[in-house]
């Protein structure tokens, strides 16, 4: 075969693929912006718009033009949004925040993980359920939930168990960034604790942001570091947890090991790389924000494939166990950070 022919026969081959995935992944694009459109407009959280309106479009995902797509953004789509979060993060940021701080959010970190894991098996639930709920509840929400739903060992709940995490701590996230700047008013904390205390307990990045800046410019950028450092936790835990899940029997609700996770993705690999080059300040301010911004986007488009994935019936299938898990683990960190606060 002449080189010429092959060449036309991978773009063939290119052509076709691109064919195959592009209905899915516009659907999933679409959802995502009509979500943006909706939270900008009426407030009000744009990971749950996209969620939602996905559920709307589940008959979709089972025949036609659109699983092909919908599954690439699901996973490809997905693990390159949490990847480009590294552009957000420099190490002088973890660094400015000094030991104290940096230790409290820390140890409310893994309590809350491994209350996760403990509470997931006292009420009857999968214990990997527990560390995805904890690490999104510890880490920064819907992001971590996704990402480690990536490294967790793959069954038949997996993805419901990631829709149910998503759905509950973001609704747990537009709560406490309702609730915790009254706490921090009843408790009279000093612009440095409300920081820490914002930044170390609301579960996502841009909940805190709207707690933080609604006190005072001072607080929002530091519960926005104190936020950002606990985003950067997701890799040494998405390892942890992978390895932990590989090597070890780690046993779910019936008592049976779940298949073996593989190595840690490239994608997390990324996310460090990231973080190591924006920390040297090689990557321009803009162009790390549009970074961000890119990631923002994937992740709202691979939370829409999610949604379309899952059907009402199957979410309202999960019972009470899933939430009291959730509130449990959010309780903690909180209680955790508070204590840790007002030792500062």
């Amino acid at each position: 075969m002449s080189f010429a022919s092959a060449t036309a026969s991978r773009l063939e081959s290119v052509a076709r693929t691109v064919a195959a995935v592009a209905p899915g992944a516009m659907l999933c694009v679409t959802i995502g912006l009509a979500a943006a459109f909706v939270s900008e407009r009426y407030g009000g959280p744009v990971v749950l718009y996209a969620l939602l309106i996905g559920m709307a479009f589940n008959h979709l995902s089972e025949e036609g033009a659109c699983p092909l797509g919908i599954e690439l953004v699901a996973k490809t789509v997905l693990r390159i949004g949490v990847a480009l979060l590294g552009a957000r993060i420099t190490l002088e940021q973890i660094a400015s925040l000094g030991v104290r701080p940096l230790a409290v959010v820390l140890g409310a970190l893994a309590t809350t993980i491994l209350l996760g894991a403990v509470l997931a098996r006292a009420l009857g639930l999968r214990i990997d359920f527990g560390v995805l709920t904890g690490g999104a509840v510890a880490i920064c929400g819907a992001s971590a939930a996704l990402a480690l739903a990536a490294v967790l060992p793959r069954h038949e709940e997996s993805e419901r168990q990631t829709l149910v995490t998503v759905v509950g701590v973001t609704a747990l996230s537009t709560l406490a960034m309702v609730i915790y700047p009254m706490i921090a008013t009843l408790l009279q904390f000093d612009d440095q604790r409300t920081a820490v205390f914002f930044g170390g307990t609301i579960h996502d990045v841009a909940q805190v942001v709207g707690a933080g800046y609604m006190v005072s410019p001072q607080v929002g950028d530091v519960s926005t570091v104190v936020k950002l450092t606990r985003v950067a936790m997701l890799v040494p835990v998405a390892v942890i947890v992978a390895l932990c899940f590989r090597r070890g029997r780690v046993l779910g609700r019936d008592g049976e090991a779940p298949a073996r996770a593989g190595r840690v993705p490239a994608f997390l690999l990324g996310f460090v790389a990231l973080v190591l080059i924006n920390s040297t300040g090689v990557i321009p301010h803009g162009s790390a924000a549009a970074l961000a911004s890119v990631s923002r986007g994937c992740l709202i488009a691979a939370i829409a494939a999610l949604g379309v994935k899952t059907s009402f019936k199957k979410l309202a299938a999960v019972g009470w166990r899933p939430i009291a898990l959730m509130v449990a683990e959010t309780i903690c960190l909180a209680a955790v950070v508070l204590v840790g606060v007002t030792t500062l």
